[in-house]
Parts: C-alpha cells; structure tokens; sequence
C-alpha cells in the first residue's frame, strides 16, 4: 500500500503552484474560520492547505475517512503525542542553529535527533496497537513500520544510544587555582558530600527551610564555559570526534513523509478541535454527499460558521436554515427586508460548497452539495476616491468578469448587486444577467431586491428572509422557500406605523 500523503490521496490533487488567498474567501468570510482553525498552530503554516480546494470525489472521501478516524478521541491523543515530540525536536535544531560554538551545536543536534527515533519509534508501536480503517491511516502506519524497521532508522538510532552514552561517561575535574585553572580526568577520588550532610544532620530541629537554589542559565555558553569545554574535548578526543562525525554524517536525518504527516495532520485536528467548540452549543455538522453530476443540492440546518464561532464566544443563539433544489431548479433568487438574514444565508451557501470541496464536515445535520470548478462572488464594494468608475460601472464591469470565466459547472453568488441605479434599469440589466446565468446552468444565490428576477428564469426559486407575523418589524431571520413577499411586507409596515392610505385620510380629517 503506497503512502502519498495523510492529506492527499495521489500526487495529482496536490496543488501546481503554491496556494494563493482566493478572491472570494473574504467575501464569504472563509478567512475568520481558516483564522479559528489555525490559531494557536501557526509553526504549521496551514493556511495554504485551505486555499486548495481538492477537483475529484474520492480524494474528498479519502479526507473524510481521515477525519473521521480522527474523531477517535484514542487515535487523536497518539497523533497529538507524536506531535510534542516533533515540536521537542525541532526547538532543539533551532537551538543549535542559533548557537555559535560548534561543541555546542552538536550536543543540541544529538539530541534532537535522540527526540526524533523516540517519537518515531513511540509513534509506530501505539498506532501498531489500535484498529484503523481509512486508507489515509493504513497506508501510513505500512509506511512507518517500513521506515522503523529500516536499517537506516535502526543505525541512526543505535548510533545516537550510543554517542549519548559516550557523552553521558565524559567524567572531569576542574582545579582552580587563582585566577587559572586546570582540567583533568575524574579520577577515584572521595566524595564528601554525603559526609557532610551525616555531620550535619544532628543539628535539624522540625522542619527546616530548604536552600537550595535552583539558578536559571542562558543556552549559549560564556567564555569560561567554553574554555572548558574545549579542554575536556581534549581529554576525551575520540568521543568529540565521534560527536563531529555523527553531525556531519546526519545533517539530513529527517524523513519528508514522516515530516509531512506531522504537519498536514493538524489540518484535521485544528479543524474537529473547531468544530467541536460549535458543537458544544447544539450545532451539527456532517459528511457531506459531494457530487460532480449532479446539481440537485440540499442542507438541513447550515447556518454560517464564521457567525456561528462570533455568537458562541458570545453564548448568543445560532438561527439555521435549509435549502434545496431539485430537477431543472439552478438559482435562488434571495428577497426580503434588509437585516433579515440574507447576506448569511448566501455566506453558508458558499461556505458549505467550500469547505465539502476540502474534503471537511459541513454544517447541518445532512447535505448534499456539488463539487464545482470555479467559486466566484460578487459583493457590493463601497466607492473610493481612487476608484474613477461608478458603482453601477464596477457592478457590471465585475459580474461580466464573473460571467466571462464561468463554467457549467461553477458556483456564482451576487449579493446586492445593481442597488446604485433605479428600479427600470436593475430590473433591465438584471434581466440580461439572469439570461446568461440561465444558459450556463450554473448554481447560483442571487441576493436582491429586484423581487421580479424570479420570474425571467424557469431555472430561479425563490427564498424569502421572513419577519415576525405579528411585528413585521423584527426579523426572524428565518429564510424560506416562498414567493416574494412583494407589497405585503411594506403594507404590515404601514399598517404598524398608521402610515396606510386610510389611515391617512383618517389622521387628516
């Protein structure tokens, strides 16, 4: 069973050219959960695992049985284990990267590498120890216990036991006399330590304060330390030799693979530790059903996770909503009062077809969401001094952009767009925007106020941000599959505020 990687399944899904931040990602908000995903887990650099969206099915299920594995709290803490180890042992090759002294450099070196076989070695026996079911995890463990049981892996380790314990032998006295000193080998002399803590243990009455102290020392040495050293180097020259040798020898010990794993496999923890925080306040997510055929999509209960993760620190309530579209059905034309929820209706449309094409749970307790080529949006932009084009020029300068570059097999979404001009001439221009989405057969979440898009397409549904039937003041934030509520909501505001045409000519007579 051959090992790629713990994150991608063949070669092929690995990215061309280093990731880039997506254009749409902060129009989605995609970037506030990469940011709760990869906090506290920066030495990873895992942000460009994010801004990879994988192109094909089974290298989604291979993320998902890793991830599901993952939810093992037993497997978890192994690989978490294994990770200490490995952050151990790349502190100890920064600390002797920094250091100056050569001698010094060494000693850290040996040791990091000491970390490394003991973490390499743990790692294989605990996972030898526990069923695992996904490929990603199988392949792995076959790749490790190759490694483990290599005579590379078994030579670098023995050789590492056995200078540690050459070093560990090194045995010296150092006689000071005025201002010089002299270094010479321990010899068998007598130590008094213990004769004097006997002499002295007659005069303890109780409990006595302890005064040892334990004294904090820089890493890098002073000049008398290293003036030591290099004399006992000199006493013991075939154990310096051999630490030289090993350092030379094994400057590129690491494993790529196993270094790999170390790093990718935190895409995965850092992302369930996220989710499992949402969880706590009765959220749920799911393995989404992700398809490249079929455009018949759904979710019960998404709601927007970047809001979600905002509300939660604040204990505040999370409102879900679903969605679906079947047979011939591509668009949701979104409508309703502002503030109603549809800007976050559109963001967890975006988000949920985002984060299945990671190969990541999503939100809500079911889904079924298709794998798509290109993600684009189209959020209004606020005017700038340095920008030279109206607003209505950016909004059609930008959605034919979008449209020029959009397959079959893209998602667009378009919040607010056309709102700088008047009612006749969004109503026209969107008109021909909705003709071309039409021929594409693209999915689509168009968020508007032009209620009278839903009808220039057979392929457009509409959903509708609801208010509370009593107070149509307060938004529920509710979004529902309905027609537009056209009038009806400015007439529930009128009759609220005493502002209908009788009541008018009531107030004035």
């Amino acid at each position: 069973m051959n090992f790629e990687s713990i994150l991608f399944e063949t070669f092929e899904d690995r990215p061309v050219k280093k990731p880039e931040l997506p254009d749409f990602f902060i129009d989605l908000n995609l970037d506030q959960i990469v940011e709760a995903v990869v906090k506290d887990r920066e030495e990873y650099e895992l942000k460009p695992f994010f801004w990879h969206p994988l192109k094909r099915i089974s290298a989604i299920e291979y993320r998902h049985e890793v991830m599901q594995e993952l939810e093992r709290q037993e497997l978890t803490q192994i690989v978490e284990d294994f990770a200490k180890r490995m952050h151990t042992m790349r502190d100890y090759l920064t600390r002797s990267d920094r250091l100056s002294y050569y001698l010094q450099k060494q000693r850290w070196f040996l040791d990091a590498i000491d970390v490394y076989c003991d973490a390499v070695s743990s790692f294989y026996h605990e996972l030898s120890e526990i069923e695992l079911n996904s490929r990603g995890f199988l392949a792995f463990r076959e790749y490790l216990k190759g490694y483990a049981n290599s005579e590379t892996f078994i030579s670098l380790k023995e050789k590492t036991q056995r200078l540690k314990a050459d070093i560990d032998a090194v045995d010296y006295c150092i006689q000071i006399k005025g201002k010089y000193f002299t270094v010479r080998r321990r010899e068998s002399e007598i130590d008094y330590s213990a004769d004097v803590e006997k002499t002295f243990e007659r005069f303890e009455q109780g409990n006595v304060r302890d005064y040892l102290t334990t004294f904090s020392e820089p890493i890098e040495m002073n000049s008398l330390e290293l003036s030591i050293l290099g004399a006992v180097a000199q006493l013991y020259p075939d154990t310096f030799d051999g630490l030289d040798d090993f350092y030379e020898q094994n400057i590129d010990f690491l494993d790529e693979k196993i270094t790999a794993f170390d790093r990718e496999v935190q895409f995965y923890i850092g992302y369930l530790k996220l989710i499992d925080s949402i969880k706590s306040a009765g959220l749920t997510f799911c393995y989404p059903e992700v398809s490249d055929t079929s455009k018949e999509i759904s979710q019960t209960e998404g709601f927007d996770l970047a809001l979600a993760i905002k509300l939660v620190s604040e204990e505040r309530p999370i409102v879900c909503n679903d969605f679906f579209l079947k047979g011939k059905e591509r668009i949701f034309v979104v409508s309703g009062p502002n503030q109603g929820g549809k800007t976050t209706f559109a963001r967890t449309f975006g988000q949920s077809h985002y984060l299945a094409s990671l190969g990541c749970p999503v939100q809500g307790k079911e889904a079924r969401l298709f794998l798509f080529d290109r993600l684009f949006t189209h959020f209004e932009k606020e005017e700038t001094v340095e920008d030279l084009r109206s607003r209505l020029e950016d909004d059609l300068t930008r959605i034919h952009g979008i449209l020029d570059e959009a397959t079959s097999r893209s998602i667009v979404i378009a919040n607010e767009i056309l709102t700088s001009t008047t009612l006749n001439d969004a109503i026209f221009l969107g008109k021909k925007v909705m003709e071309i989405l039409n021929k594409l057969d693209l999915l689509c979440i168009w968020v508007t106020f032009v209620e009278e898009l839903i009808s220039y397409s057979d392929k457009a549904v509409s959903m509708v941000s609801m208010v509370d039937s009593e107070n149509p003041s307060l938004r529920t934030y509710k979004i529902t599959r309905r027609p537009p509520l056209g009038l009806s909501y400015a007439t529930a505001i009128a009759e609220k505020y005493g502002l209908t045409y009788e009541s008018l000519r009531e107030r004035i007579k």
